[in-house]
């Protein structure tokens, strides 16, 4: 993440908390990276020197009046005048990463072969709390490469209980057996 990113995210979660809006401005900043993310032309629009910055706000002004908090509309403005609005993604995962810290929370990605039942993901969620002591947010991919078994992702962290990783633990230990 870069630290442009990471300066303007600690800005506007330094406001958020000020203001009591900081589930507010996250739910909202989640809503438009993900349509930004639909639609790159409208960064590459905020960014490109065919239009004055004067024009470039305007789009957003038009574009997110009413639709979002007035700061989170002057954040992107101002993202959008320095010319680091294509860096909003990244400010983005970085308050993300400011709201879990200060509410304990931890993202935490299971990777499985198959779908977990709801029960298989309550259980896991109950543990891996005990384990942590922090409040998980659970969220769930399908890859079948896994063969079987579960894959944890987080906190930098990669827990690998898959039948595929087992295999090619295996594999590794028959290679480097010597006879």
């Amino acid at each position: 993440m870069s630290q442009v990113a990471s300066v303007y995210a600690q800005g506007l979660y330094s406001l958020a908390r000020e203001e009591q809006q900081e589930k507010t401005f996250l739910q909202q900043l989640e809503v438009l990276r993900e349509a930004f993310s639909q639609e790159p032309d409208f960064l590459r629009l905020l960014s490109s020197h065919n239009l004055t910055k004067q024009e470039r706000c305007q789009v957003l002004e038009d574009s997110c009046r009413d639709r979002v908090h007035p700061y989170i509309l002057n954040f992107m403005k101002l993202l959008t005048e320095k010319s680091y609005i294509r860096q909003f993604p990244q400010c983005c995962k970085a308050f993300t990463e400011l709201y879990n810290e200060a509410h304990n929370i931890l993202p935490v990605q299971a990777v499985s072969a198959v779908e977990l039942s709801q029960e298989q993901k309550d259980r896991l969620t109950r543990k891996l709390e005990a384990i942590t002591g922090k409040k998980i947010q659970l969220s769930c991919r399908l890859d079948g490469t896994c063969l079987g078994g579960l894959r944890l992702d987080y906190d930098g962290r990669r827990v690998d209980g898959t039948v595929a990783n087992t295999l090619s633990q295996i594999s590794n230990m028959l290679k480097n057996t010597v006879l």
